[in-house]
């Protein structure tokens, strides 16, 4: 006689099929919330990576236009104003403080262009913005407005000071608050505070300072 063959044991019950569904299930679920989690954290990464590329341009910008400061007087709304740098509170119309001055090496192949190397510069806080004010012209006529370029955006607060004597460099309380002068300042300090960042303050040594 020929043997009988049984299918029995070769498939799976239902209980066994509903446990390897919860468990792929499980396994599902996990990844999800690993991928996503990976994902978020790479959209942190890259939206910090751009704000610090931010700031860094900022800060390379205002290091360029101080580095650079000239004393210059400039005519605005054509009447001419004697001080060279003005820094402090009410200036520009600023949220916080502002500071003004005239920097040269702007860069102007040949005389080509129709404007000096010099040009007149401001930064303020507007709306929680670090604007650079700016123009073709070191001396305007009357109505006249700026350009304005925002650098950075989430600002609290922003404060200038300056040094006026070497001998102040190791004492901060000697700094000024307040600036208006027909010469310029040995040093002046900038300081922003960021929603981001926190807290931040610069030192520039002026080359041309009294």
């Amino acid at each position: 006689m020929k043997p009988q063959t049984t299918t029995q044991g070769l498939g799976f019950t239902l209980i066994e099929i509903l446990v390897a569904m919860a468990i792929f299930t499980v396994i599902g679920l996990a990844s999800t919330g690993v991928l996503t989690s990976v994902i978020n954290s790479d959209e942190l990464s890259t939206q910090r990576f751009a704000k610090l590329q931010e700031l860094q341009r900022a800060m390379l910008t205002l290091e360029r236009d101080i580095s650079q400061i000239v004393p210059r007087a400039a005519r605005v709304n054509s009447e001419l104003v004697s001080a060279v740098t003005t820094g402090g509170v009410d200036v520009l119309d600023s949220d916080a403080d502002g500071l003004g001055f005239v920097r040269g090496g702007w860069h102007n192949p040949q005389m080509l262009l129709p404007r000096s190397t010099l040009q007149a510069v401001g930064y303020r806080v507007k709306d929680e913005q670090l604007q650079r004010l700016y123009g073709n012209y070191v001396d305007n006529v009357i109505g006249y407005e700026p350009k304005v370029k925002i650098l950075l955006s989430d600002i609290k607060d922003f404060r200038v000071s300056f040094l006026t004597q070497v001998e102040q460099l190791e004492e901060p309380k000697k700094w000024q608050d307040e600036y208006a002068s027909t010469k310029l300042p040995i040093a002046i300090s900038v300081t922003l505070v960021s929603q981001t960042f926190g807290e931040i303050r610069r030192e520039f040594m002026l080359a041309n300072g009294e």
